[in-house]
């Protein structure tokens, strides 16, 4: 990245055209996906679910330069927290998704734990809280995984707070940044699922520079937000509701966001993740050329190259 360097560089994910699975026939599929991102002007993209881009690194690098595109980072799923034997459960799968990330030169894996909820049936599959053995077993999970995706592939853990996870309260963020370390681990900062969590994105740009990685940037409908709450949805439920919205219309203010950002005078990406599973085909690209367009002029080095 030596080419951006001291900039923020926006990007997009397959998420922001309504991929959550790695095949579903109300997905986008991926040869549209690809297509739209370079058109609606990103040069940057994640990989998302591990299968919904082509998995041979010969192919994806040739479909990906036939588009002018590339890779900033890869997503696995942990479940540490359900004790030390849930490393083989997650190692594989993110064998793969470091392989082939750092075949396409991406420098990040982005880290989702699991949730405390089915988030289609709305049940609680555990506690919503975490003891004092669960929070060791994630932080040791953690630590191993960032030790071996440095090691051997050259990739930068970057942990993710998430709706319906036990980590995405200000509090529960902090507690595990305390308890980790910048070489091993540092946060996925996704201001959308912060705000949706009771965090402060500013905040925890301002009380922790060191340990921003990396950036998902969304926003959250204040109002659905409310509704949300009150009525306990469930992570699925609220983003069928329509709580996270195109920016600017929503919450946090991604102008202050990005200002704070380009103030850490580093590089560091700013993927557009704007959850919609599922949307009509021709919903998604209209929306990721307007954003693009709205987060570039949010700051004075913010580009897409």
């Amino acid at each position: 990245m030596n080419e951006i360097e001291n900039k923020l560089i926006i990007g997009t994910a397959p998420d922001s055209w309504g991929v959550w699975f790695p095949d579903d026939p109300k997905q986008t599929p991926w040869q549209r996906f690809l297509d739209e991102a370079a058109e609606s002007g990103h040069k940057w993209i994640e990989l998302g679910p591990y299968g919904y881009l082509p998995t041979d690194p010969s192919r994806l690098a040739d479909e990906l330069a036939q588009r002018d595109l590339k890779v900033s980072a890869g997503t696995v799923f942990t479940a540490f927290h359900r004790g030390l034997d849930q490393w083989d459960a997650a190692w594989e799968p993110a064998r793969r998704v470091a392989e082939l990330t750092a075949a396409m030169g991406g420098e990040h894996i982005v880290v989702i734990p699991a949730m405390w909820r089915d988030d289609v049936t709305g049940e609680a599959v555990e506690n919503e809280h975490l003891d004092g053995k669960q929070w060791s077993d994630l932080l040791a999970g953690h630590n191993k995984l960032g030790k071996v995706l440095a090691e051997y592939y050259g990739l930068k853990q970057q942990f993710h707070p998430h709706a319906d996870a036990h980590v995405g309260a200000q509090k529960d963020i902090e507690h595990l940044l305390a308890e980790s370390t910048p070489d091993v681990l540092n946060l996925c900062l996704d201001t959308g699922h912060a705000e949706y969590c009771g965090a402060n994105s500013l905040d925890l740009i301002h009380k922790y520079p060191e340990r921003i990685g990396y950036l998902h940037l969304k926003q959250v409908n204040p109002d659905v937000l409310s509704r949300v709450k009150a009525q306990n949805m469930t992570w699925a439920e609220a983003n069928l509701a329509g709580v996270m919205v195109e920016p600017p219309d929503g919450l946090p203010d991604l102008r202050a966001v990005i200002e704070a950002a380009e103030a850490l005078d580093r590089p560091i990406f700013g993927i557009v993740e704007q959850d919609m599973y599922p949307v009509a085909f021709d919903v998604p690209m209209p929306i990721a050329d307007r954003t693009r367009t709205y987060l570039l002029s949010c700051g004075s080095r913010t580009t897409v190259a």
